[in-house]
């Protein structure tokens, strides 16, 4: 019966797989039907990652996938079968530390995960059941149930509005939670369930909700619901956004609602959209994955040279097999190839601390603490919204040091998103202020549409009434939701600034909005009087449509659709002889840099409006593309209409909006606005920000400068062949001086429309247009600026992914403020969101939010600069300390026979990068400032000599490498050199191998630790705490080490070993001079910095003196 009512109701609509039904209360909605309770997943919310099972396996898992991880796993799994040189210890001990380090780090954040699950699962909710009010926790709710929440309380999951305690059966509710806007928002429930205010009416209602499936759309829902009652059949509703009360957002102004749980748990939109972003990759971590492979290859080649090497010097049978070392019969019987292969793993082992394992721990504890300095800038900080800068994501700060290209958004992102009604015009006659202005120009253009003043002000109150009607303002009032007095101070609320804008323009006029009563909108004229309009039928404003419509019936009976929208969208469904008087205004106030709207009507008779009705009616009954369906109703509606008028609200440029795009260019980062708004608009504030000078060339590929020829396709070609070749005459042709060649040539800028573009990355593949793309590209390299106007949110993403697949990948940075801009930050390498009035789809979507665009600055030229230097070094330095560690060890071999003996003890080993150089690396990594904050932020040249990671290029990676070979080569060497004294002791008493190689550990980390001192620019307690602290440690511990006999040690071979080393003068003096000598070049390279930089300071004041 059930099913059979739903088809009655909804002919056409048969039950797909992407729809659910639900039974309110969990009711049958038949008593002669058996009731099967259906299976939907529990209340519960689980955001953590892990269980007490599985942490164990599973992080072990995740962790090992990362090639480090698994490669000191690999050699020390050989380390335990196989008969090597060193300790398992030396492998294991490191390894298990950053296993362990990271272990704890994710199990506490998931741990805090489990204990905010936990708050909200255990939560206290309120059910309805057989008309009681049963207390239980949120986690027990399932979907069908009924739901009382109070005024001021979270909504424990997704419900359908049921009925509230108002008369309306709406209830206002704040979604701050979910997409950042503090606004209220009313919701209504269906017109049949509104009485059902008690828990005995709301217990005894017999109904079932037919919905989608689950999906992460905040903003879209479709349903209905099937009302039963004994005497009548099933009652259809159509269910929508208005009706939905997501799960996070709060009750407000209301007391207590009703409502049906319809998703719950991981189901609700909130669980759905907080999932989880794609991962975005650094260029530095790419970089660090290249060095990693060009170092395992020099760990391949030592140990294949070292293994070759001991089989030609075991080809001599004296040493093979000496008379104090005889070979066991086992050792003899050996198969050869087998023992090549363990002695290359045992040489593989030896040497596999070039690779640093602990660099993933440093960089991962780098990039997590170094975040926190962007979220504690105060000069990120915004007094209008008091808040500051947020870090969404830690994993990119360095990329923000080498953005290329910079796409913006305009409204909102340039603009301050802050709307201000400036002026209108009706019939073509201008109004500014609240005295008439008549324009010249609309009288020579054509008769008027009136001819006496009576229908003038008609026309003009028509005009401010459509204003008053089309739109989706809700009114706040402090005590009362069922009225407004006429005194009280009127409270605009919107999700669009425009509207508001545009409703108190028409306040300013005489005609005002006073709020919604009963399903009908009522506005106060110029004479004091209260009108009502029904309103039946809403079309919101899409960014496809780019205009809203509603129909209205006035108290006369009369239904009036009115609309409002964009020029383009409006023109060509009004009277062709109207356009002309509005059009010039339209035009004109885009090229003063103002919005405009163009607002139409139209008068439906009621035969029509039954039509179109019963159409509405059944395509808001769709479960399928409903608003696909609803729209082709308004579509088929809204035509010839008559044009009323138009109006022209100001959008004002954001604070120091100019002085960051020149700082950015100036960069040599090439600025993109991508925008929806007109061309004449967009082009205006483009100059107002100063993104085209004044002596910009501006190249224009429009659906205006196209449309001049038959064939749009040819003359599209003929535009991007002659543009191309005026660029290529300017500029020379290697792009790597390009961004000098700005300052020196002609500027060019681009502007080209969304038809325009389609046009281009849609181009029939013919020999005559496939390279439509090619070309367009070409052009937009060589040009300072581009602005992409009329633009849909899937053509900014295409505009970022083209520009990302450039050659070379360049890195992208898309800087937006509302849902329209979600696409293109989720596109690019990194995502900045705007805190704006739009909502804040943009910021939680982002990679970086921040208040203000200016704020852009600061965080590119200063601490992306900085950043990226610190890792950068880190980087370098890493491999860098490891080739000095490990090259002393492979120069041993050749004289030791190639018998695989360490040259340094085993808690050496082990210790090396855990304890003696970890610290200071990341402190500087952390607190460096190579440059002063000022200069970064007063020179944004600066910024172009990190580009192109110049720092992690072959040039510098190939530096570092030979200033680690140098440095290794002389700590041996020297060394060597220095025991070819047969005593170095007083008493006579001869030096062992252990000592050697201490002696060559000491001057290692003395040298690697007081080389990051001369790279040290900025001196901060922290900086002189874990430089000197780390040295004085390494002796405290050595001391420490060699002072005891271990009971848990077979050898005692560091026994005493470094208290005995630093009692020789000559050991003392060889550590000094080799210290000295290994940094010779540093220092030597810092001196010629320091005098070139004196002598070009001095050259400077000469010439400005002259």
């Amino acid at each position: 019966m059930f099913r059979r009512s739903f088809n009655r109701f909804c002919a056409g609509e048969e039950k797909r797989v992407g729809t659910r039904t639900v039974f309110v209360g969990n009711h049958p909605v038949s008593e002669t039907e058996a009731y099967i309770a259906q299976k939907f997943c529990d209340n519960r919310i689980v955001s953590s990652k892990y269980t007490l099972w599985n942490f164990l396996p599973k992080n072990l898992f995740e962790q090992f996938r990362r090639i480090a991880n698994f490669y000191f796993l690999i050699i020390f799994l050989v380390q335990v079968t196989v008969d090597t040189p060193t300790s398992p210890i030396t492998s294991g001990l490191p390894l298990f530390f950053v296993i362990t380090v990271t272990a704890i780090k994710q199990g506490y954040e998931d741990w805090l995960r489990h204990r905010a699950d936990n708050e909200v699962n255990k939560s206290t909710v309120y059910i309805i059941e057989n008309a009681k009010r049963v207390k239980k926790e949120s986690e027990k709710i399932k979907v069908g149930d009924i739901v009382e929440v109070q005024a001021d309380e979270t909504f424990p999951c997704d419900l359908i509005l049921l009925s509230s305690c108002t008369v309306d059966g709406t209830c206002y509710v704040t979604t701050a939670s979910l997409d950042g806007e503090s606004n209220c928002k009313t919701h209504y429930a269906v017109r049949d369930t509104i009485e059902l205010r008690t828990v005995e009416s709301i217990d005894n209602l017999r109904a079932a909700i037919e919905c989608e499936q689950p999906q992460p759309d905040l903003y879209k829902f479709v349903g209905r619901i099937s009302i039963y009652s004994n005497s009548l059949e099933a009652v259809a509703r159509s269910l929508g956004p208005e009706n939905l009360l997501l799960k996070g957002a709060t009750l407000k102004n209301t007391k207590k609602i009703y409502g049906v749980a319809v998703y719950t748990g991981m189901e609700t939109k909130m669980a759905l959209n907080y999932q989880g972003k794609s991962q975005k990759r650094s260029a530095v971590e790419k970089s660090i994955n290249a060095f990693l492979i060009v170092y395992l290859f020099i760990l391949l080649t030592k140990a294949a040279i070292c293994t070759t090497l001991k089989y030609v010097w075991q080809s001599n049978p004296y040493n093979d097999e000496p008379w104090y070392n005889q070979k066991t019969q086992k050792e003899r019987e050996t198969w050869k190839v087998l023992k090549m292969f363990t002695d290359f793993l045992s040489f593989m082992v030896l040497f596999n601390f070039i690779i640093p394992v602990s660099m993933y721990v440093t960089v991962e504890m780098q990039k997590f603490l170094g975040s926190f300095f962007i979220s504690w800038d105060n000069d990120f900080y915004d007094e209008e919204i008091n808040e500051g800068a947020l870090v969404n994501t830690s994993d990119l700060n360095e990329e923000l040091g080498q953005v290329d290209y910079v796409f913006t958004d305009k409204t909102g992102t340039l603009t301050e998103n802050s709307m201000e009604f400036i002026e209108c015009c009706i019939d073509g006659h201008k109004y500014k202020g609240v005295a008439q202005e008549t324009d010249g120009l609309s009288q020579t253009d054509g008769p008027l549409p009136y001819l006496d003043r009576a229908d003038k002000q008609n026309r003009e109150e028509l005009f401010l009434r459509a204003l008053c009607l089309c739109h989706t303002v809700e009114v706040k009032t402090n005590d009362t939701v069922d009225g407004v007095t006429e005194s009280a101070e009127l409270t605009y609320m919107s999700s669009s600034p425009d509207e508001i804008a545009l409703v108190k323009g028409a306040k300013k006029y005489g005609f005002t909005f006073v709020g919604v009563q009963n399903g009908c909108m009522r506005v106060e004229n110029q004479r004091k009087e209260i009108e009502e309009y029904e309103l039946l039928h809403t079309l919101n404003f899409d960014s496809v449509r780019r205009r809203m419509s509603v129909i209205v019936k006035t108290q006369s009976g009369d239904i009036l659709l009115f609309c409002k929208g964009a020029d383009s969208a409006v023109f060509p469904r009004v009277q062709n002889h109207e356009i002309e008087l509005i059009k010039v205004h339209v035009e004109r106030n885009a090229m003063e840099g103002y919005r405009t709207l163009c607002v139409a009507f139209k008068e439906i008779a009621p035969d029509d409006y039954e039509r179109v009705n019963r159409q509405l009616i059944e395509a808001k009954m769709a479960l399928q593309d409903r608003e696909e369906k609803m729209e082709k109703v308004f579509d088929e509606i809204e035509t010839d209409m008559h044009l009323i008028g138009a109006t022209a609200v100001e959008d004002k440029l954001q604070d120091q909006a100019a002085e960051t795009i020149e700082a950015l260019h100036a960069a040599g980062l090439k600025v993109w606005v991508l925008t929806g708004d007109k061309m004449e608009t967009a082009k205006s504030t483009c100059y107002a920000c100063r993104l085209f000078q004044t002596n910009t060339e501006l190249l224009e590929l429009t659906t205006k400068t196209i449309e001049e020829s038959e064939r749009k396709e040819d003359r599209l070609h003929e535009l991007l062949t002659e543009y191309r070749k005026k660029l290529l005459r300017e500029f020379p042709k290697s792009t790597r001086s390009l961004k000098k060649a700005w300052t020196e040539h002609q500027e060019y800028g681009l502007i080209i429309d969304g038809s325009t573009l389609s046009l281009i990355l849609n181009s029939s593949q013919d020999s005559g247009s496939n390279n439509y793309k090619s070309i367009f590209l070409q052009i937009c390299m060589k040009c300072t600026a581009v602005l992409c106007c009329r633009m849909a949110p899937l053509q900014k993403a295409q505009i970022v992914r083209m520009v990302k697949n450039l050659k070379g990948s360049p890195i992208t940075l898309s800087i937006g403020d509302g849902a329209n801009d979600v696409s293109m930050i989720l596109e690019s390498h990194v995502g900045i969101g705007i805190k704006g009035k739009e909502g804040r789809q943009a910021s939680r979507n982002s990679d970086y939010s921040v208040p203000k665009f200016k704020h852009l600055k600061k965080l590119l030229l200063v601490h992306g600069h900085l950043y990226y230097v610190r890792i950068a070094h880190l980087v370098q330095y890493f491999f860098y300390k490891n080739l000095c560690f490990i090259l002393p060890q492979f120069l041993y071999q050749f004289f030791c026979g190639f018998s695989q003996q360490p040259l340094y003890d085993a808690a050496y080993l082990t210790m090396y990068n855990i304890c003696f150089t970890s610290l200071p690396i990341l402190a500087y990594s952390l607190l460096e400032q190579h440059i002063n904050i000022d200069t970064l932020t007063s020179d944004p040249r600066l910024y172009m000599k990190i580009s192109g990671n110049a720092m992690l290029q072959l040039g510098p990676f190939l530096y570092w490498t030979f200033l680690a070979a140098f440095e290794g080569t002389v700590f041996f060497f020297g060394t060597y050199f220095l025991f070819q004294t047969t005593s170095l002791d007083e008493n006579g008493k001869v030096y062992g191998n252990w000592t050697f190689g201490t002696v060559i550990f000491t001057v290692l980390v003395f040298t690697v630790t007081l080389k990051l001192a001369l790279d040290t620019r900025f001196w901060t307690w922290i900086n002189h705490f874990v430089i000197w602290g780390s040295l004085a440690f390494y002796v405290f511990f050595s001391f420490f080490w060699g002072g005891i006999i271990w009971p848990f040690l077979k050898q005692q071979r560091m026994y005493f070993i470094f208290a005995q080393m630093l009692s020789s003068v000559s050991i003392w003096l060889a550590i000094i001079l080799l210290i000295f000598i290994s940094l010779s070049p540093e220092i030597l390279l810092i001196v010629l910095k320091s005098v070139r930089r004196r002598s070009a300071r001095v050259h400077h004041l000469i010439s400005s003196s002259a």
